[in-house]
């Protein structure tokens, strides 16, 4: 059993290096990037403790300089760079996804609608907001235009949400391992 959950964490940290390397598309400032479906998945698949855990130590790997954020690239940089609102709100997407999921699960309310929704909540919205955030802290850009900026995203951040929803609703059907949100101790 901690094989199989310890294995799935693995599985997050390298999809989402995977991630880096399926070209961004250039439209300013912000890219768009496939990597918070990632973020995403890492909350609904592994659950707020691990899915918090394994994308802490994807952003260890890209701080220290391991080509492993858009890109290929690495670099404490990219956390003070104007996509930093971003990437500092990315392990906390996973958390509170993660808590969704178990509340959810807990008052017997986990399906599809409600998963979606969660991930838009937590992993668009708080994501995109985090991101205007930074945008108008190292940018100086005015927090409206860089919160009406994020509506670029939106589409194709719904269209990763309902395939993050319909990939975890798969894998913890699947899996029995991923019905269960243990300790980090527990996984490891």
């Amino acid at each position: 059993m901690k094989t199989q959950r310890l294995t799935f964490t693995v599985a997050i940290i390298a999809i989402l290096i995977i991630m880096a390397y399926i070209p961004a598309i250039p439209i300013g400032i912000v890219p768009i990037v496939v990597q918070n479906m990632g973020i995403m998945l890492a909350g609904a698949i592994l659950g707020w403790r691990s899915g918090f855990i394994a994308v802490i130590v994807w952003l260890i790997m890209a701080a220290i300089g391991l080509p492993v954020l858009v890109g290929g690239s690495g670099g404490f940089v990219h956390f003070i760079a104007p996509t930093a609102g971003y990437i500092w709100a990315y392990p906390f997407a996973a958390l509170l996804i993660g808590l969704s999921v178990k509340y959810l699960k807990h008052f017997n309310k986990f399906n599809f609608v409600t998963l979606f929704i969660a991930i838009i909540i937590f992993g668009v919205i708080f994501i995109d907001v985090s991101g205007a955030v930074g945008l108008t802290l190292i940018t100086h850009m005015s927090f409206s235009k860089a919160l009406l900026m994020q509506l670029t995203f939106i589409p194709g951040d719904l269209i990763k949400a309902a395939l993050a929803t319909t990939i975890a609703l798969t894998l913890r059907r699947r899996f029995s391992v991923l019905e269960h949100d243990y300790d980090f101790r527990d996984c490891c």
